[in-house]
């Protein structure tokens, strides 16, 4: 076993990195994400629209969806249209209709419609990006995290949902990778991980894991060389979508916190980060603010923090923080965090040897 794929779906971005441990090479690219572009495809096809394929991020390719139905027909089936919401009626409430795969498939025929695809995972163009990386479109193992809600129930928010889901998890196994499955893994819940798991099997590759994104940066970031000698660390992710922060103790997730990044500042930060290390954070208090809520398994205490590390593509909103914090780079590069994350959570799952991300 030696070569590896792994690819962060974001909001903004997919973040690329192949690794072949045999000769220790890697190589990396960051594109623009699958929602942008899909969302600009939408964009730029006039009039009616069939929209087949999978459960995707939704951000910018929701919003261009609906803007459609009020100007044109859009017609979707029903794997693409939990794209928009899980809830069939909340997507016919926006004037879309929802059809079934063999109408689509009738559909197909129709000239008065434009037909587009929605998934994260366009292998078509993963094989383009990985073409320019000069190495073989064939791997050992490939690894995709990307950012999953879950279908919450009626009665329950879908952000804290997404906490609770979290929180069942890391019960069990106090560490990041236990947000990382393999073939058969995945919960039913995780319908977006789900369907990124069931389009990767169209990639050459032996196993496909995927993983919560967020998870992933965190484990990623603590990975920077600077914090290898350290214990009691808090890392902080802000990404394109969603910011994430935790604190850990030798690797374990003493507590962690999750807001949309367009809900947080960086004075909200500097205060939440010593409540978090000391054990202080409410999860309903943190939920009531609009965001995801506080998972607290221990206290570190923030004067016992031997650093803080910031990574993510928005990290820049901390750059002028009063907190003393280290930019996170694994792999020399601030974008790998995810790809990192991913990668070691499959080593570490499957057991080989150490890898330095110098």
């Amino acid at each position: 076993m030696s070569r590896f794929l792994l690819l962060d779906i974001g909001a903004g971005t997919m973040d690329v990195l192949f690794y072949d441990q045999k000769s220790d090479l890697h190589y990396k690219a960051v594109a623009r994400s699958p929602v942008l572009s899909v969302s600009e495809t939408i964009a730029g096809t006039p009039g009616n629209l069939l929209i087949r394929g999978y459960e995707m991020g939704g951000g910018a390719v929701s919003s261009a969806i609906k803007q459609r139905a009020t100007q044109a027909e859009v017609v979707m089936t029903a794997a693409a249209a939990a794209t928009i919401h899980h809830n069939q009626e909340k997507v016919h409430a926006q004037g879309i209709k929802i059809i079934s795969d063999s109408q689509a498939d009738q559909m197909q025929k129709d000239r008065r419609f434009s037909a587009l695809m929605t998934t994260d995972l366009d292998v078509e163009r993963i094989k383009h990006i990985v073409a320019g990386l000069n190495v073989p479109f064939e791997f050992d193992v490939i690894g995709i995290c990307a950012q999953d809600h879950g279908m919450a129930p009626a009665d329950v928010s879908h952000l804290d949902y997404r906490h609770r889901v979290f929180k069942t998890a890391l019960d069990k196994n106090p560490f990041p990778e236990a947000l990382l499955y393999g073939p058969g893994q995945v919960p039913e819940t995780f319908n977006r991980l789900s369907c990124i798991a069931q389009k990767g099997r169209e990639l050459p590759a032996a196993e496909v894991y995927v993983m919560d994104s967020g998870m992933a940066a965190i484990l990623g970031a603590s990975l920077e060389l600077r914090a290898k000698s350290k214990q009691k660390l808090i890392v902080i992710d802000v990404a394109t979508s969603h910011t994430v922060s935790a604190a850990l103790d030798g690797g374990e997730i003493a507590g962690f916190f999750e807001y949309h990044t367009h809900d947080i500042t960086r004075e909200r930060l500097e205060h939440l980060i010593p409540l978090l290390a000391d054990g202080k954070l409410k999860h309903d208090q943190i939920l009531k603010e609009g965001g995801h809520g506080a998972y607290i398994r221990k206290a570190i205490g923030f004067e016992a923090v031997e650093m803080i590390i910031v990574t993510g593509p928005k990290r820049r909103l901390v750059e002028n923080s009063r907190l003393p914090m280290v930019w996170g780079a694994p792999f020399g590069d601030n974008m790998m965090t995810g790809t990192v994350g991913l990668l070691e959570a499959v080593r570490r799952r499957k057991g080989l040897d150490p890898i330095s991300y110098v």
